[in-house]
Order: C-alpha cells, then sequence, then structure tokens
C-alpha cells in the first residue's frame, strides 16, 4: 500500500487553505482522457511460472526479419569503443554536476559532446540535452516565441507526425497557435513543404514567431531549406531547422541553411534501437538566442591551480532555481546518451561518418531500382537520401504479408499519416550501412511474389 505521512485532518487543512475541498480539484487542469485509471494487475504468480510466461511473450520478438525500418530511428553499426568507453569509471561521477570539484567526468563528457555537435551542426550553442527529437523540436518552437514575443508557429507537415504532435501539446500548454504548412501534391516537388503556401501564409494573420521544417523530411525527401529560412526571415520569424545527424556529413548544415535553431533526434549516433528509447534530443542555436535555450551549458575554464577545468555555465531551465521564469522544465541532460554520441562521432570521424551517409544513400538507389522492378515505383520524384517511398496498392495488407516472407517493409504510410489519404498507398521504406545486397534483393522477390499474387 502506498504511504503517505499526512492524516486525513491534515490534508483537510491544507485543501482548506488553498481553498479547495479536495485533492480532485488540484488536477482539473488534466483532461479527464488524459487522467490515469486503476491499476490492472494480473493475479501474482510463482516464479518459475511467471518465468515461463515471460518467455513466451520475448519470443514473439522477430530478429530474423531482414528491416527496412526506419520513419525516425535507424539501425547503425556501432563501434565497440562506444559501449566499452560508457562502462568507465570517469564518468561515473555525481549524477547532478552542479559541484564541480566532484562532477569533472560528468560535465566533460557534457563539453565533449556540446563541442562535437556544434561543429556537427555549425551551429554556436548546443544545449545538453533533451528527452528525445520530438521534445527537442517542442522546445526550439517554445524559443522562437519567447524570443519574438509572438504567438503563432508555422510547422511543415513534413515534420515527422510524433514531433508534431509533441509540438502541438507544448503549444497548447503555452496558450500558443499553430498552424501547419501543407506539402505539395504533385509535379516534382511533390511531398515537400509548398513553399508558395508558407509565403501566403507569413504574410496572412498574426505575426509568425517561427517556422519549423525538416531535411530530410519523414518521407526522406530533400528541402530546400535555403529558402525556407529566406522566407521566414523575411517576416521577422525565426526558423527552426530540424536534422538527422548523419546527414549533416553529406548535406548543408543548419548554419549553412542560414537556420536560428537546430532540433532533431541524436538515436543514430551511436544509440541501438531499444524499443522506443531512451532516445537523445539536439537542441542547438546562434549565439544570440543563448538565453532562451533550455538545458544545461558546460565551458571549459582554468581553477586556482591553472588547471583545466569544466563547469556549468548556464542552466536556464532549472525550475528549483528560476521556477516560472525558467526556459522549460521539460528536460533533462541525458549524459549517458550525450556521452554515447560523442564517443560514437569521436571514434567515427567525419570521414567515416560520411561514409555513413554514402553507404546508406548508394544502398538505397539499390534498393529503388529493385522495388521499381519489382512492382513498386516510387511515389514521389523529388531527391532523397536514404529514405524513400513507394507505391504499393493495398499497402497494409502487403506489408503484413511480407512479414511472413521474412521481410520488415519499412512502414505503411497509411499507419505514419494516417489523416493524408493521398499517401494511403505508400511503404516507406529506409536503408543504412548495416543493408546488405542479399536483403535488398530478399525484399524485391518477396514484394515481387506477393504483387503476383503467388503463394509463400
Amino acid at each position: 500500500m502506498p504511504y503517505g505521512s499526512h492524516a486525513a485532518d491534515d490534508r483537510a487543512r491544507m485543501l482548506a487553505v488553498i481553498g479547495v475541498d479536495s485533492v480532485d480539484r488540484l488536477f482539473d487542469d488534466i483532461p479527464d482522457a488524459l487522467r490515469s485509471g486503476p491499476l490492472r494487475l494480473d493475479p501474482p504468480e510463482p516464479e518459475l511460472l511467471l518465468s515461463a510466461r515471460l518467455q513466451t511473450l520475448a519470443s514473439r520478438n522477430r530478429v530474423d526479419l531482414a528491416s527496412f525500418l526506419g520513419a525516425g530511428a535507424y539501425r547503425h553499426w556501432t563501434p565497440a569503443a562506444v559501449d566499452q568507453m560508457l562502462l568507465r569509471g570517469e564518468w561515473y561521477t555525481a549524477y547532478t554536476p552542479y559541484q564541480p570539484e566532484v562532477s569533472q567526468g560528468t560535465l566533460q563528457s557534457i563539453y565533449e559532446y556540446q563541442s562535437l555537435l556544434a561543429e556537427l551542426t555549425a551551429m554556436d550553442v548546443v544545449s545538453a540535452s533533451h528527452y528525445d527529437g520530438g521534445a527537442a523540436t517542442a522546445e526550439a518552437a517554445l524559443m522562437t516565441c519567447r524570443a519574438t514575443g509572438r504567438e503563432r508557429l508555422l510547422v511543415s507537415r513534413g515534420i515527422h507526425p510524433h514531433y508534431r504532435r509533441t509540438l502541438e501539446t507544448y503549444a497548447e500548454g503555452a496558450g500558443l497557435r499553430v498552424d501547419e504548412v501543407p506539402l505539395v501534391v504533385d509535379g516534382p516537388a511533390a511531398g515537400t513543404t509548398d513553399l508558395a503556401a508558407l509565403e501566403m501564409m507569413l504574410a496572412d494573420g498574426p505575426p509568425v514567431a517561427g517556422v519549423v521544417a525538416a531535411n530530410p523530411n519523414v518521407m526522406g525527401l530533400l528541402e530546400d531549406m535555403v529558402r525556407v529560412g529566406e522566407l521566414a526571415h523575411g517576416a521577422g520569424a525565426l526558423f527552426v531547422h530540424v536534422i538527422e545527424p548523419v546527414s549533416l556529413s553529406v548535406l548543408a548544415t543548419p548554419g549553412e541553411s542560414g537556420a536560428d535553431i537546430a532540433c532533431g533526434e541524436g538515436q543514430p549516433l551511436g544509440i541501438p534501437l531499444q524499443y522506443g528509447g531512451p532516445y537523445l534530443g539536439i537542441l542547438a542555436c546562434r549565439e544570440p538566442l543563448v538565453r532562451q535555450i533550455p538545458g544545461r551549458l558546460v565551458g571549459l575554464t582554468k581553477d586556482l591551480d591553472g588547471k583545466r577545468a569544466f563547469v556549468m555555465t548556464m542552466r536556464a531551465r532549472e525550475q528549483d532555481i528560476r521556477r516560472e521564469k525558467a526556459a522549460s522544465n521539460i528536460c533533462t541532460n541525458q549524459a549517458l546518451l550525450a556521452l554515447a554520441a560523442a564517443i560514437y562521432l569521436a571514434a567515427i570521424g567525419p570521414h567515416g561518418l560520411r561514409d555513413v551517409a554514402a553507404l546508406g544513400a548508394a544502398s538505397a538507389t539499390e534498393l529503388e531500382a529493385a522495388l521499381a522492378a519489382a512492382g513498386a515505383p516510387r511515389l514521389h520524384s523529388g531527391p532523397y537520401l536514404n529514405e524513400f517511398a513507394v507505391r504499393v496498392p493495398d499497402a497494409r495488407r502487403v506489408h503484413a504479408r511480407l512479414l511472413d516472407r521474412g521481410v520488415l517493409a519499412g512502414i505503411p504510410l497509411s499507419e505514419l499519416l494516417p489523416d493524408d489519404p493521398a499517401q494511403a498507398d505508400g511503404l516507406l521504406v529506409c536503408t543504412t550501412e548495416v543493408t546488405t545486397p542479399a536483403e535488398i534483393a530478399a525484399f524485391a522477390d518477396a514484394l515481387r511474389a506477393e504483387l503476383a499474387g503467388g503463394a509463400a
């Protein structure tokens, strides 16, 4: 049973002081649909029986599939040094690095992460760090509102839908308006942000604080980020560039595209896929916005003896210090995963990261040709890096059938984008440096057989 130190009389007196008649009234702002219900647990079992049941459940996991799933989380090869370095005792200093004299390991790991990500994104300041890409994107959007004093955001539908929903949740709590910028429906630019619509939306309605767009976008397509930034700045708005970090080794960086803020998911940087988390939210900005960035900033200095030392330079998010004046109360430094990303980048180096991106792109080109020959042409004609959509009649059913043939054929766009019927016959597929020619051939053969109506 839960233990509470306050008796019923104590709680009644406290409620009387604040002027409410029940504890439930304290949660009135939470919609009923989002409130937790009663905890329903199965009756207890002997340990041996429970262990057997858990093994049965675990056996349902498939590890034999040729996987082409991306959509925001990606398979990559991770050097063995990453896991080994994470185990070293230098990093096992105090969890909360407020006392630099006992937290040099943690502080250095954050400093190195920030330095490497600043170089990768070509931005001035990097925060360490956030729960995931969705949270980082939402925080970036809120930064634009604080910096400009405006309350309207324009968000491209090319942003991952999970990120958009997270951003909308943050914005609703802050009383901000979010308008979605549509994608081009047809032609060479189909599937990318409609720049003409963006220009009209910037000119119409309340002034815009920030424009948020992704490159590559959720369909894997490359966007004209320079033009998005020009349109945003022309209307006095800030430009938020949502990134996929590996792609920055071959694509224009946020700094080069004129972005004011960069954000995204750091999972591709040495963090394995693990049932949806934990992940790593990347957030970076230009120096004039440094006071708006939530999270922790670590700096390099010297101690009284002239020795190198790392210190907490700024922590604008801390509710225990600034409370309602904090930049954010919804973030963490994710130090272990930030350290993993830093070790990965240091181990693989700029040329290695470029190879990762190039190998994934080469495999994607091979996959495109194989799937087109099997009867599944691309859904869009624009350029991509290593992820793209193909047109497959009754895509959801075909996707399920391909599992029986040993292929995880990406994700049906009808599941990823259920509110966009124009994408209903699409499969979003992805390759990385770990995708093999044999897997591509197996996918194409299985799809060809399925589309032909052949037996498994």
